[in-house]
């Protein structure tokens, strides 16, 4: 009976497992297609050959550098900002003792329920005014402020756990506030900072939204806009071209996923435990 139920939790992981790879798989070959391969063959065919063609036409005829390049400086730039303010607030409303922390914690963590698409119309007419549209600043000023309270509740989790015997000593030993947050603390927890990090960058690589609703001008469009409006010069869909786009697109986050999985998933159980 044992074997029996190990024998299916092994198909069914198996079967999992397909399920989430095989969509990789087939996008990946995809990209690789000729055009013709397209009407010639089903969708599902394998592709006959490695036709590399595809990225360069993605990324010159399609503009790919164009929009990898937005997309990373209003990522980073937002994420820089981010991991300082999420850090910093973390700490002076975990750790530190003043007045009004407790109200400023729940006016962040309130920030979680707001739904993205109540704030579009305001910030829209907000940055129409202050002349930001069509520019990299309003998706940086709206990146940092949609991903701080999410950023802020994950520092309060690790540092709830943080113990505060270390700070303590850092006190007696004559060390300022300033320089033990950011000798000492900081240091020491640079799993919840990648966790910040890695879900942040998810965040902001993937947005659609804000991008499509604040930047109109084709040389400011981030990734995720430009593949909406990848096509040929002849108007017609080059399908290899436009998975080629994808994976590129898809791909880097998949290898920075798996290359800091173990760190993400410390800082993400750091604060369910007390310690």
């Amino acid at each position: 009976m044992r074997k029996v139920r190990g024998g299916i939790r092994g198909l069914i992981i198996v079967l999992i497992c397909l399920v989430e790879i095989y969509p990789l798989f087939w996008m990946l070959t995809a990209s690789l297609k000729q055009q013709h391969e397209w009407s010639e063959n089903p969708a599902y065919a394998l592709n006959k050959g490695f036709y590399f063609q595809n990225y360069v036409d993605a990324w010159t005829r399609g503009n790919m550098a164009v929009f990898f390049k937005n997309s990373l400086i209003t990522t980073l730039i937002s994420l820089v900002f981010i991991v300082i303010f999420s850090t910093t607030v973390g700490f002076a409303v975990t750790k530190m003792q003043w007045k009004l922390r407790n109200a400023v914690a729940k006016y962040f963590t309130f920030g979680i329920m707001i739904p993205v698409a109540v704030a579009l119309i305001p910030l829209f007419q907000i940055y129409n005014k202050m002349h930001l549209l069509n520019t990299r600043t309003c998706l940086v000023l709206t990146y940092i402020a949609f991903g701080l309270s999410l950023s802020i509740y994950l520092v309060q989790g690790y540092l709830r756990s943080f113990p505060d015997d270390i700070m303590e000593a850092a006190v007696i030993d004559g060390c300022g506030i300033y320089k033990m947050m950011w000798h000492i603390v900081v240091p020491l927890m640079k799993n919840a900072i990648v966790t910040v990090l890695v879900l942040q960058f998810f965040f902001k690589w993937n947005d659609l939204l804000f991008s499509m609703t604040f930047i109109s001008d084709s040389a400011l469009k981030t990734v995720q806009t430009g593949l909406l409006y990848f096509s040929d010069e002849f108007g017609s869909k080059n399908w290899g071209a436009i998975f080629a786009s994808v994976s590129m697109s898809v791909f880097p986050m998949l290898i920075l996923y798996t290359v800091l999985n173990k760190k993400l998933m410390e800082g993400m159980m750091a604060g369910a435990v007390k310690g």
